[in-house]
Parts: structure tokens; sequence; C-alpha cells
């Protein structure tokens, strides 16, 4: 059975960030992720995990200045100081916090000089850092245009060519239907690197039970092919977050 991870970023807004925690908790799931944790003392962050019993599933590196379009620098040629400012930076937080996983942001860049920063920014991220899982994640170009990652099979490819075995792919089913579809399939054939999964529905990123996918058979389809990494719940709730959570009660523990 999938397990379920809020997402902090978009769940539970109606109260404050530090807040959403217990939240989380009295709703039922066993996890959280979020985007960034930078604006709160890691050690402060610690403290809400433990106090409510939740495991830390995921985060993502510093995007820069996001006011300015800045989506990380993994994939920025010239960007180089930047990424290992940041990179140094989420590892001091996962020290603290035991993330399962480390999203890297590629950024906002193309071309031959992107994909070969690219490739050493993550050779050297996974060599810093043996013991921690890293992941990186396909973004569909409506929602951050000029990504320098969008597709599942360019992905599946990175992750060869860096050939660390801390890396793997960051399955978020919503930008997957918007740039490639046929989630069954990706599913199945992408089995062997997931680190971490995502969901919403789509086109409009609400409860994952609405829209155009079949949510319980692609969570049946993640059973079926043995993951057993945690599921994102990166969606916009359509109202109060704990009124939209009738999809989540067949899955509780």
């Amino acid at each position: 059975m999938p397990r379920f991870a809020a997402n902090l970023t978009m769940l539970f807004n109606d109260v404050s960030f530090l807040d959403r925690f217990e939240a989380a908790a009295a709703a039922g799931f066993e996890a959280v992720e979020f985007l960034f944790p930078y604006e709160y003392p890691a050690a402060e962050i610690r403290d809400r995990l433990n106090g409510t019993g939740l495991k830390m599933a995921l985060f993502n590196t510093p995007p820069g200045d996001w006011s300015i379009g800045e989506r990380g620098w993994a994939a920025v040629s010239g960007g180089e100081a930047h990424f290992e400012q940041h990179l140094e930076r989420a590892l001091d937080y996962a020290s603290v916090l035991s993330p399962g996983a480390i999203h890297i942001m590629a950024g906002v860049a193309q071309g031959p000089a992107a994909r070969a920063a690219y490739i050493e920014s993550l050779k050297r991220a996974c060599a810093a850092a043996p013991e921690q899982l890293f992941v990186i994640e396909p973004i569909n170009h409506r929602d951050i245009p000029g990504y320098h990652l969008n597709r599942s099979d360019d992905a599946k490819a990175v992750i060869a060519e860096v050939g660390a075995p801390n890396l793997q792919l960051q399955l978020d089913l919503y930008h997957c239907q918007i740039m490639e579809g046929d989630l069954t399939r990706r599913i199945e054939l992408l089995a062997p690197i997931l680190g971490h999964v995502q969901v919403a529905s789509v086109p409009n990123r609400r409860e994952p039970d609405e829209g155009e996918t079949d949510f319980t058979h692609l969570m049946a389809t993640l059973d079926r092919v043995g993951y057993s990494g945690w599921v994102g719940c990166e969606y916009r709730p359509t109202g109060r977050t704990q009124d939209g959570l009738g999809w989540f009660a067949p899955y509780k523990t």
C-alpha cells in the first residue's frame, strides 16, 4: 500500500508552516515533504518532526532568488559556485533532518553546456554525500518554462550517465501526465530508478482523485511494481486540506 507524505508547502496552509506538522499528523500522514526548509532553523523543524513522529521524506536544494525566476543552479553553466553553496546548505539541513531524499533543482538552462554542467553537478553532489539519496525531477514546461529537465526518458539517461548509486528519479505524475502521458507504462519502465513519487490531479493540480487520471489505478500500479517509497502529496487543495482528504481514507494505516 502506498505511503503518503503531506507536502507542507501546499497543504494545511490555513495555519503557519511550523503548525502544519501537527495538522498533518492529526490527519493521519506518516511523513512530510516541502519545497524549501531554509526560512526556519533546522533544529526547530527537527523538533516538530520529533514531536509528531513524522518522517522527513524530501526537500529541495535552494532555488536561488525565486522572485526573479531562479529555479536552481545544477544545470546553469557558470553557476558552479552558486550550486556548491546551495548543495552545502542543503546537506547542512539534511544532517539535522535526515530526509529520505534531496531533490537537486536543475534550473532554467538549455543546450549542451547546460547538460554538461548538470552532469558534473550531479556527480559532485553524489560524491560529496554518498549515503544521501538524491533525486532529479522532470518538470513540465508550462509550470516552469525553460526548466532543464522535462521528460522521464531524459532523466533516466542522465541518471545512467552520472552512474551514481545514490541518484534516482523523482517522478511527479502530474508533470509526467502533462509532458508524456501513458503513466502506467512510465511507472513500469521507471520502477528500478524510482526514488520518490508525487501526485496531483491534471490539469488543475488539485486533489489527486479528480481530473483526467485514475488515481486508484496508479497507486495500485506502484504497488504492483514494488515501489515502497513515499508518495508526496504536492497539490493545491480546493478548500481546507482536511475537507478534501476523502481520497486518503482508504490508505490510512
